[in-house]
């Protein structure tokens, strides 16, 4: 039937006898003409020209543009355990809403009148300061006392000093004169002697002469031990006034002992006065960390703590929080070497997951149901996934994103760069180069002509 043996049965068979040969008879085939293929090389041609806008198309997801705005986990600042719940996964709730009622679970804060006995502990050390002050007034108004009566005493012995120093000198006048008159009585004894021996003065007479010597001979004996007693009396006045001083001294120095002793009491006081007011105030502040209240107003999302009586750490999550009111944004990550491609304010097409949409990457324009949005955060230091972060808002002067857009929405999204001709877009991908591999050559500033220098003139 195929006409390829050289022993045809052409003649034989009659091919219009047979429906299937009439019908493959009236089948026409298309067949392509030179001026059709021109036609067709010529439209392909043209669309290489044709402009098309390079991109570097990631995956991300929907965040918040501020870190506030982000969903976030409700803890506790102490340790307790969980008493009651105020609200339910779902719920929404205003700042300052009481989420949940923790007890104490630290010994040291069981007993229910903490804050009254250490109230009293306080009252007590604040009387104790104030019996330290009165001390201390005491001690300083017995250094004043002492200090006058030292003065007092200084000033008596200065005057029995000033009455012996007087004493000494009349002593001293009253000796002169006793010595005088024994000399007058020893002249006497000798002329009436003279006398006596020539027989001019009688026995009597010499005799009276010699008992007048001696009489002020003992006057004077006596004179000078009195003037000795009178300069020992002035001395020990002298070593009285010393005395006295220094036992004045030593009271003063142990008044002002016992004054530092009872001013650093005081302070010993005032420093455990101050730490129970500290105490006291972190027990009243503990007690109000009881009740776990909400940040922000937002919803309930997550209970990581759940049952009645579960124990609690400090800083420990409790329950997730979404905001009530959130700038939205994605957030997408780059290879390291496209990351020199992208600038800030740079555009960006967007198509979430569960809105419907058809994409052409090299013409944004011709898409449908795609978003656009423009590049506000740059990471300058790559994520632990070996990717650059970035941080796209919407574009204010385009279509606002779907209301209903919830957080974590998966995003396909597509960072529009140059807009090169097709031509070149599939040469670089036939070679794998990255978008923008070449660039505009910069023109270079003329160079500077450098005067030759001067000559020295010799």
């Amino acid at each position: 039937m195929l006409n390829i043996s050289e022993n045809s049965i052409a003649k034989y068979v009659k091919q219009n006898d047979f429906r299937a040969f009439r019908v493959l008879k009236e089948i026409s085939y298309f067949q392509f003409s030179r001026k059709s293929v021109i036609i067709i090389l010529v439209v392909l041609l043209i669309c290489l020209f044709l402009p098309w806008t390079q991109n570097i198309q990631t995956d991300g997801y929907v965040t918040t543009l501020f870190p506030e705005q982000r969903p976030q986990a409700i803890q506790s600042i102490i340790s307790g355990r969980l008493e009651k719940w105020y609200v339910r996964e779902g719920d929404f709730v205003e700042k300052g809403d009481t989420v949940v009622f923790i007890s104490d679970a630290k010994s040291e804060y069981f007993d229910p009148k903490l804050i009254e006995r250490t109230q009293e502990q306080l009252d007590a050390k604040v009387e104790s300061s104030s019996s330290y002050e009165a001390k201390i007034a005491a001690i300083r108004a017995q250094s004043t006392a002492l200090q006058e009566a030292m003065q007092l005493k200084l000033r008596q012995l200065e005057n029995k000093i000033l009455q012996a120093n007087n004493k000494v000198q009349m002593d001293s006048i009253d000796l002169v004169a006793y010595s005088t008159n024994l000399r007058i009585a020893e002249n006497q004894l000798t002329r009436t002697q003279e006398l006596y021996d020539k027989g001019l003065k009688s026995l009597t007479e010499l005799q009276e002469k010699e008992l007048k010597v001696q009489e002020a001979n003992a006057k004077v004996t006596v004179q000078r031990n009195k003037l000795v007693n009178q300069r020992n009396e002035l001395l020990n006045l002298d070593l009285e006034m010393s005395t006295v001083e220094r036992e004045y001294r030593d009271k003063l120095a142990k008044a002002q002992s016992d004054t530092q002793s009872a001013l650093s009491a005081k302070l010993g006081t005032m420093a455990e006065v101050s730490k129970l007011r500290n105490q006291l105030s972190n027990y009243g502040q503990r007690a109000s960390l009881y009740y776990v209240t909400a940040p922000q107003s937002g919803y309930i999302t997550k209970a990581v703590k759940k049952g009645i009586g579960e124990l609690i750490k400090e800083g420990a999550d409790i329950v997730s929080i979404m905001p009530q009111d959130y700038d939205l944004a994605v957030e997408v990550y780059v290879r390291p070497q496209d990351l020199p491609l992208i600038k800030q304010d740079n555009k960006v097409s967007l198509r979430f997951d569960g809105w419907p949409a058809i994409v052409i990457s090299g013409w944004p324009e011709a898409s449908t149901g795609v978003f656009t949005g423009k590049v506000v955060a740059i990471d300058r230091f790559i994520s632990s996934n070996g990717y650059y972060r970035l941080l796209v808002s919407p574009d204010q002067e385009d279509r606002p994103w779907p209301e209903k857009l919830s957080m974590g929405t998966g995003v396909r999204t597509f960072l529009l760069l140059n807009n090169v001709p097709i031509w070149y877009e599939l040469w670089r991908q036939l070679n794998g180069f990255p978008a923008d591999y070449y660039t505009e050559e910069k023109t270079n500033p003329k160079p500077l002509k450098l005067k030759a220098p001067l000559k020295s003139v010799k």
